[in-house]
């Protein structure tokens, strides 16, 4: 009697994950290019600021608990198949950001493709003026440097940790929890620490 109530909350679960995921999948098509294979979460948020759907495209059986955001005046992500990205992770881009396949990002990861905010401290007042009153900026008006993002096939982004803008990550590398990634990662690296290093290589 107890496994038909187990089997019984199971099928409810499944049921009620299903019936979310159709809802999120509805809402995001006219923002973003995936397929039904792809799981949203209730968790998810994406932000296209562009509103053009073939700036943000999602592979095939990929599973999203966080973040995707793209600016008015530039960005674009592309993530690969069987993609995994864990909670309240956040991938922001104002130039490019390519996620290759079979990549797992665990949860509470940064990866931003720009600086945000200008360098010099009076152009950030009136940045602020503008967050404001506007939210993200749809125009470029400010000096925000930005630089694609490459992180190609099978890499393992552990939770906390940073991608700046720039880089590419090989190839099966590993980024430790907490790491800050400012520079190119070679493929199979095992990268831990801040300053990042490499600990040492998988094959």
């Amino acid at each position: 009697m107890h496994k038909l109530k187990y089997y019984i909350y199971l099928f409810i679960v499944k049921l009620t994950q299903t019936a979310n995921n159709n809802v999120k999948q509805f809402n995001f098509k006219k923002i973003a290019t995936f397929d039904s294979s792809v799981t949203l979460s209730t968790a998810i948020n994406i932000t296209n600021s562009q509103n053009d759907k073939s700036k943000i495209i999602i592979g095939s059986n990929t599973i999203i608990h966080g973040n995707l955001l793209i600016y008015g005046f530039g960005g674009r992500i592309e993530i690969g198949n069987k993609v995994f990205i864990g909670h309240s992770s956040q991938i922001w881009s104002a130039s490019s950001i390519k996620i290759g396949n079979g990549v797992l990002i665990s949860h509470n990861v940064n990866i931003i493709d720009n600086n945000s905010h200008p360098l010099d401290h009076l152009e950030r007042r009136k940045d602020w003026e503008n967050l404001r009153e506007l939210g993200l900026l749809n125009e470029k008006q400010f000096d925000i440097l930005e630089k694609p993002i490459i992180i190609e096939d099978d890499v393992w982004i552990g939770f906390n940790a940073t991608i700046m803008k720039g880089v590419r990550i090989g190839r099966g590398a590993i980024i430790g929890a907490g790491t800050i990634i400012t520079k190119d990662v070679p493929d199979f690296a095992i990268m831990a620490g801040n300053p990042a290093k490499i600990i040492k290589y998988t094959t």
